[in-house]
């Protein structure tokens, strides 16, 4: 049990794959003699399932850490900025839009804005109150300049990406600058230790191959957690009820089109249309309830989503490809000597772009908790379990948010989402909380994927109502007074910022020309 930790086998590429590698080999010397030996085995007949093409802010840091270039990333990526999301009739049909920036509000952890901005909910949304993303968004600009460094933005932004490219990226970096050892070859069998820990995988090419943790990076196949060890899912379809999708790429009517600076995710009768602009194209997709609606009735919702774009008679002609997904998480994410990441462990619908910031996350816990021995190895993955478990549950009641307070009921879809056993108990608590008290940062961990911020840009861009007692507080007149400011400095930087930042498409014609400074 006090064998050392020294060889860590990674199954599968893809985007789990090597940002895990990367991950690991960043914290990691990767030396036979002096560290550890990381090799990523990859089928070289699994295609990449690529619709994770969001991310979050931290995959700017994520990128910094393993040490590319933002300027190749983009460039090798077909890469677009992302400034948040907005959210298109999900109050209800026709209802207009509103948007969940990156950015924190003005205040940041120190003063709770949203509750000086009540009073005035009928005059201006909430994020245009308190951050510029939605005015810069709006507009299709970009998050910088292009003097301005690597990674550094003059508002927050994560990435649209095209995954299959991106893994390709990760790929050449991890083997050429990292000491990735990288083998193409089918695992045809899983060989167990008498200890019940994997002991090798028997390839087709190269024999068995031994290593003290195995990744799990296969998918949905989850050929490791999943088939060998027979984890079973802890189903979410009783919360979540998006089970499958019809994606397609469209290209643009032209050259100069504009580029969306968010994710565009627009609600349907029984689920919803997530829209991303790359530079050159964007990838459309609608993701819906097999129980509560049919493939050929989503693909007509679909054909009418892209008519205005593509026109009639290319939306009819376009062959959208169908995934299909058992919503949830493995009940075990870390068993014995091996731990999944990506999808092997757990999938659920793309609405916040969580796959790839879960992926991140899990990485930088096993490349930072890496057990020095066997022995110390399950204390770290009872801890690995727990925090992911955590992570899990939080994001399934984020999302749940979502549906519970919008006032849609055109259909049983959306009726279904408002009973009460649908509904985790923890979410329920927060609501009849967030009645009568303003979110903030008691109510929500430090260490949760969702901050306060997040569920106040839902909350009151859905509408919803916080009635706050009529009882004085000490210092309301200075806090009043110290909202006005701020509102008023957002406004001034917002003009600001409207006013000088290029469009994303002129940027990104600009980086692939000059590329960013270096920091």
């Amino acid at each position: 049990m006090n064998n050392p930790i020294k060889k860590i086998m990674i199954v599968g590429g893809g985007s789990a794959g090597w940002l895990t590698a990367g991950l690991i080999a960043a914290e990691h010397l990767v030396d036979k003699m002096r560290g550890i030996e990381l090799v990523l085995i990859e089928s070289p007949d699994v295609p990449i399932i690529g619709v994770g093409e969001g991310t979050w802010p931290s995959m700017r840091t994520t990128l910094k850490k393993i040490g590319v270039s933002e300027t190749d990333f983009f460039r090798e990526c077909d890469a677009s900025f992302k400034q948040g999301s907005k959210f298109i009739d999900w109050v209800k049909p026709g209802g207009g839009a509103y948007y969940h920036p990156f950015n924190l509000p003005d205040g940041g952890n120190e003063f709770n804005l949203a509750e000086q901005w009540l009073p005035f909910r009928d005059t201006v949304t909430f994020a245009d109150a308190v951050c510029p993303i939605s005015h810069i968004s709006e507009r299709n600009l970009a998050p910088k300049l292009i003097t301005t460094p690597e990674f550094v933005g003059n508002s927050n932004y994560g990435y649209h990406l095209d995954a299959g490219k991106f893994s390709v990226f990760l790929k050449q970096h991890c083997i050429e600058k990292l000491g990735v050892t990288y083998i193409q070859d089918h695992v045809v069998k899983i060989n167990s230790a008498e200890n019940g820990d994997i002991a090798s995988l028997s390839t087709k090419m190269n024999g068995d191959l031994s290593a003290d943790l195995f990744i799990d990076c296969t998918g949905f196949a989850s050929l490791l957690l999943g088939e060998h060890y027979q984890i079973p899912l802890k189903q979410e379809h009783r919360v979540l009820f998006n089970d499958s999708a019809l994606a397609v790429q469209i290209p643009y009517p032209d050259a100069d089109a504009p580029i969306a600076s968010c994710t565009l995710s627009t609600a349907q009768d029984c689920g919803w249309i997530w829209d991303i602009g790359l530079p050159t194209r964007r990838g459309v997709g609608h993701v819906f309830s097999s129980a509560h609606t049919s493939d050929e009735q989503v693909l007509k919702n679909l054909q009418a989503y892209l008519e205005p774009a593509i026109g009639k008679a290319a939306a009819e002609k376009m062959m959208p490809r169908k995934l299909t997904f058992n919503p949830g998480y493995r009940q075990e994410l870390w068993h014995k000597n091996c731990v999944g990441v990506g999808i092997s462990a757990g999938f659920i619908e793309p609405l916040e772009a969580t796959a790839l910031v879960l992926i991140e996350l899990s990485a930088q816990m096993i490349a930072e908790q890496l057990p020095a021995t066997r022995g110390v190895m399950d204390t770290v993955a009872k801890r690995f379990n727990r925090k992911l478990f955590d992570h899990w549950q939080r994001i399934i009641e984020f999302l749940k948010l979502h549906y519970v307070i919008s006032e849609r009921r055109d259909t049983d879809y959306w009726r279904d989402h408002l009973d009460e056993s649908t509904q985790p108990d923890g979410l329920r608590e927060l609501l009849e909380l967030w009645r009568h008290h303003v979110p903030w940062r008691n109510d929500i961990r430090s260490d949760e994927m969702f901050p306060w911020a997040s569920y106040q840009y839902i909350l009151y861009g859905m509408g919803f109502q916080t009635n706050v007692p009529a009882v004085a507080k000490r210092g309301a007149a200075m806090n009043a007074e110290n909202a006005g400011r701020m509102f008023s400095e957002n406004s001034k930087k917002t003009n600001a910022l409207v006013k000088n930042l290029p469009t994303n498409r002129a940027l990104l014609v600009k980086l692939r020309e000059y590329g960013f400074q270096k920091i």
